[in-house]
């Protein structure tokens, strides 16, 4: 989903994960649903937790320093803090890496291109020649 460069990503967040549909290498329909779901603290929002939590999807989010404050300063009422694993969110950085070597065309940095179906098509043959 392609958004304006001032749109924080964690808005578009139920979107994306409604469009996924990963197909199967045999007959049935195709996949909606991630095995488990890495986001950094821009993604640790009550209704994102919330929203996962609902359709049973596994997630590691850490949380954001406001958010640890205020469930201190609450004291009991605050709750527990969610799960977090650490070792599963070491594989974040994949993503990050991908988007970073992405960045390195400057078109795709800088979003020179006007409309969405060429900038999408740019981060589509860039994707390629990295893969080739």
């Amino acid at each position: 989903m392609v958004t304006g460069g001032n749109t924080n990503d964690c808005t578009r967040f139920t979107a994306v994960m409604e469009a996924i549909r990963v197909p199967r290498i045999g007959p049935g329909r195709p996949r909606v649903r991630p095995d488990h779901v890495l986001g950094d603290k821009g993604y640790s929002s009550k209704a994102i937790r919330t929203w996962l939590r609902r359709r049973g999807i596994p997630h590691t989010i850490p949380e954001r320093a406001d958010q640890i404050r205020n469930r201190a300063r609450r004291g009991s009422r605050g709750g527990r803090p969610p799960a977090f694993d650490r070792e599963a969110y070491k594989h974040r950085n994949v993503v990050e890496r991908c988007f970073n070597r992405l960045k390195q065309w400057r078109g795709i940095a800088t979003r020179y291109d006007k409309t969405t179906e060429s900038y999408e098509a740019a981060v589509t043959l860039a994707s390629l020649l990295m893969w080739a």
